[in-house]
């Protein structure tokens, strides 16, 4: 090992080991794939850097030497093409290896990565493509995501140039009838990458384009202060905002990798279940287990199965996991004893709160803790329990003391312990926090809306407790004010999932005349429960007991399904906008039926 990760971070701990100083050092002029995956792949190209496989039985391992060749290929690829510094690249590519490629090709270039989920729809992909001047788009050819391009590209002027990648399986082809691997045509053959080609009328071929470019490619100039990444963010309302990074951003995730996923430089096998079209991917199995000169592993799944994810862990020894909890809660539906997990030796989770029913469960079936953490689509890992640290189930952790973080008031004054308030962290526009964005392409009010004052305001509220524990508490419009209470939803959420009929749920406020606002659970219950009444007070019963008694919910709505972004999280806003809707319908037949109108 080089220890690469020595040259850009440096920290210190207490006498318990806990992590109290972390500062990160670069120079102007650094750019991570060139600085970081390629100095390894120079000094040491043997080194693993990915094991992949996909559920129709294909399996690739490449090194970072391999990742560095093939980057370098499909950069000439690129530019072929016209792709420039500076353009705008929209990549969607599931969880195909080609992703990994095209990602560092960009970076290497200086063009913008901008990754993108396969789940998208015509209003999204157009709203997308138009929003950021997309110059060109990079599309798996498996599901129909292709078919979308194509219905909206006359509708977005800027789009010059279409790619396509040969998927393969991508996981879909199992579900086909008659499916046999030993027949099926893999996405890249037994022995060679970027083999399977795809022919489709007005798109260039990835596979074809990259095998056929030169592998001689010599450094762009680019600065750490360029754009480097754009993400689109998952808001609950609105067209969704355009996240942009610059170079600092990849360089930020080594705390992600050093010393939050625990990962391994020799011999670990690191696992994070993401799709690329989100952050997490790059998060967790790109840019700071790169750093660390891990191993990343990657499946090219289609549906998550538990029993499939442990039986991976075994016979893949991966070593670190992270994944969000409802993962972990699908893998505990499973028969968890029945996997070999031995070589599992650390696990995290974000994305959502954790609950201590999964903390408790994972622990005791594992012997593992899993160390929960806190970060947004604008930032890398902000609040974390990091290693050696002592998790209290249900706290995101401390403050990660790269950045300041302060949980203030509307005011802009600092909560006392446990006080609920705005996270904040400090932003000198002059000089921004690495890591965190450098603000929203395009839209300098949305911009000036979240910094100012010297503050990035997250939108997120938490409280602190005495030992400096930050305790989640939701996003500000998801704050219930009810008589005088400032009540948030994810904790009596995370008590209502302990109940064995709840599947989802999600919690929040209704008009009520008396409190302002009333709490309100919507629920969908698991196969073999029923909506009553007598569940209802079973339940609220249930809350009262494991909660403070004005935080139970005093309506409940049982629902077959709960309305979802496109990324799977709970839209609270749209079950508010319906329940806003119906009042008005029900004041309207009242009015009616006293004559008043």
């Amino acid at each position: 090992m080089r220890y690469i990760n020595e040259n850009y971070i440096s920290e210190s701990r207490n006498l318990d080991g806990e992590i109290m100083h972390i500062s990160l050092h670069y120079d102007k002029d650094f750019n991570w794939a060139y600085d970081v995956v390629d100095d390894i792949a120079i000094n040491d190209p043997d080194r693993p850097a990915m094991v992949w496989c996909n559920p129709e039985g294909e399996e690739h391992r490449f090194s970072f030497g391999e990742m560095k060749f093939w980057s370098d290929k499909c950069a000439n690829f690129l530019v072929s093409q016209g792709i420039r510094k500076g353009d705008m690249v929209l990549v969607i590519l599931r969880r195909h290896y080609q992703f990994w490629i095209c990602a560092l090709a960009l970076h290497k270039i200086g063009a913008v990565l901008v990754p993108a989920t396969f789940m998208l729809r015509e209003h999204d992909l157009e709203y997308r493509v138009n929003a950021a001047g997309c110059k060109a788009v990079v599309c798996t050819d498996a599901g129909a995501i292709a078919d979308v391009v194509d219905t909206v590209a006359p509708s977005c002027p800027s789009l010059e140039k279409k790619i396509i990648v040969a998927a393969g399986g991508a996981g879909l082809a199992v579900s086909e009838p008659g499916f046999e691997p030993s027949r099926h045509r893999h996405l890249s053959g037994p022995d060679h990458i970027c083999q399977l080609t795809c022919d489709r009328d007005g798109w260039v071929d990835f596979n074809s384009g990259v095998r056929a470019a030169s592998d001689f490619w010599g450094r762009v100039p680019i600065t750490v202060d360029e754009p480097m990444i754009m993400y689109f963010s998952s808001g609950t309302s609105g067209n969704p905002k355009m996240v942009l990074h610059n170079g600092t951003y990849a360089l930020a995730h080594t705390i992600t990798a050093k010393l939050w996923h625990n990962v391994i430089g020799d011999g670990g096998l690191h696992f994070t279940i993401a799709d690329t079209g989100w952050g997490k991917a790059v998060w967790g199995k790109f840019y700071g287990a790169w750093t660390m000169e891990s191993c990343v592993f990657t499946y090219d799944f289609d549906r998550f199965s538990g029993n499939e994810i442990l039986d991976l862990v075994g016979r893949y020894h991966v070593s670190t996991l992270c994944c969000p909890p409802t993962m972990y809660r699908l893998m505990m539906q499973s028969d968890v004893d029945a996997h070999d997990l031995s070589s599992l030796r650390y696990c995290t989770t974000a994305g959502e709160a954790l609950n201590p029913d999964l903390y408790d469960f994972w622990r005791e079936h594992t012997g593992l803790t899993i160390y929960e953490g806190f970060g947004q689509t604008e930032t890398p890992l902000t609040i974390a329990n990091l290693n050696n640290a002592k998790p209290r189930p249900g706290s995101m952790g401390k403050i990660v003391p790269l950045y300041d973080i302060r949980v203030l008031r509307d005011d802009g004054s600092e909560c006392e312990d446990g006080e609920t308030g705005e996270i904040c962290i400090r932003y000198d526009r002059a000089c921004p926090p690495p890591g965190i964005m450098v603000g929203y392409y395009r839209n300098p009010e949305k911009t000036n809306e979240a910094i100012h004052d010297g503050w990035y305001h997250t939108g997120d509220t938490a409280w602190r407790d005495e030992d400096n524990y930050l305790w989640y508490v939701g996003r500000n419009d998801d704050v219930i004010k009810s008589s005088g209470y400032r009540i948030g939803p994810t904790e009596i959420e995370s008590v209502l999932l302990q109940h064995p009929a709840v599947r989802e749920c999600a919690v929040t406020g209704v008009p009520d005349p008396v409190r302002g606002k009333a709490v309100k659970a919507t629920i969908v219950l698991h196969d073999g429960y029923t909506g009553s009444p007598e569940l209802t007070k079973e339940l609220q019963t249930y809350v009262k007991r494991e909660t403070a008694p004005y935080k139970f919910p005093r309506i409940i709505d049982y629902v077959a399904s709960l309305p979802k972004t496109v990324n799977g999280k709970i839209r609270r806003v749209a079950i508010r906008k319906r329940d806003e809707e119906a009042a008005k319908i029900k004041s309207s037949a009242q009015d009616k039926a006293d004559g008043l109108i």
